[in-house]
């Protein structure tokens, strides 16, 4: 009766799981610094692995301590709330590159080098800049759109039928998401390989890539994270009360989905 659980919370048992997940982050900051001094990429792709690793062995826990009754109404909440807190940080990091596409599409400066050598103004630039040949907005961009807009309402979909109990309903809306991010992904590299600018050497080139880069790289994260819960939903780990992973998911995917409608607006439309 000492041990008797008599609270809504859940006491964490002692776990490697932060200690090791933060020497995989610093393999990896610290193998990606030598690797771009053009030494052995070997640290960071240890450093990775250890991060996957880690990622792999404490959702794992966190799906086991669900199974065992540890998440409460009130953990739910908690769990529901940090998320929320990691998709604002989300936002922030993508509005940083947004700043700076903005920042140089209004205010482009063709040489900063030689202008800050004279006591002149800045010269004022063309945008995008000379010699860089844009992607048309309303070809492939405009079809990952609609691929994005649809696997939006196929998430949503596998949602409702997972609060109505329709389970073959839910698998096939999850089938759905998941296949519309692969091809998602797949276009995004097609677009990639016929680029006519890189992403060095011209400021365009790098803020186009590190937006559109960063977020086709959510896209993957959040098709597997989609497929996860394709894998619980078939073994039944989600109940019409209890489904605060898949919730989780369909959040990160709309959040996806939104971050692209401004890429598509901003970088594709009105700054090409």
């Amino acid at each position: 009766m000492a041990h008797e659980k008599n609270h809504d919370y859940h006491i964490l048992e002692p776990s490697p799981w932060p200690v090791l997940g933060a020497l995989g982050a610093i393999m990896l900051l610290s193998g990606a610094v030598l690797y771009f001094h053009d030494m052995t990429p070997w640290l960071m792709v240890a450093g990775f692995a250890v991060v996957l690793y880690t990622m792999y062995v404490w959702w794992a826990d966190v799906v086991k301590e669900s199974q065992a009754g540890d998440h409460t109404k009130v953990v739910q909440i908690g769990l529901r709330m940090g998320f929320i807190l990691f998709i604002v940080s989300e936002v922030m990091f993508f509005s940083a590159w947004f700043w700076s596409f903005f920042k140089h599409a209004i205010f482009p400066v063709p040489d900063i080098e030689g202008a800050r050598a004279s006591t002149v103004d800045l010269p004022v630039g063309a945008w995008p800049p000379e010699g860089i040949t844009t992607f048309n907005a309303w070809d492939l961009p405009l079809i990952n759109t609609l691929i994005l807009l649809l696997s939006g309402c196929t998430v949503t979909y596998a949602h409702h039928a997972l609060i109505e109990n329709r389970r073959p309903a839910l698998l096939w809306g999850l089938i759905g998401t998941v296949a519309l991010g692969a091809i998602f992904t797949m276009f995004q590299a097609y677009e990639y390989s016929h680029a006519e600018f890189g992403f060095s050497g011209n400021i365009y080139g790098a803020n186009f890539f590190m937006a559109t880069g960063f977020h086709g790289f959510h896209v993957l994260v959040g098709t597997l994270f989609l497929a996860v819960c394709l894998f619980r939903a078939s073994r039944g780990q989600f109940t019409p009360q209890k489904h605060v992973g898949f919730e989780a998911a369909a959040w990160y995917w709309h959040f996806v989905d939104v971050v692209w409608l401004f890429l598509f607006a901003g970088i594709y439309i009105w700054g090409g």
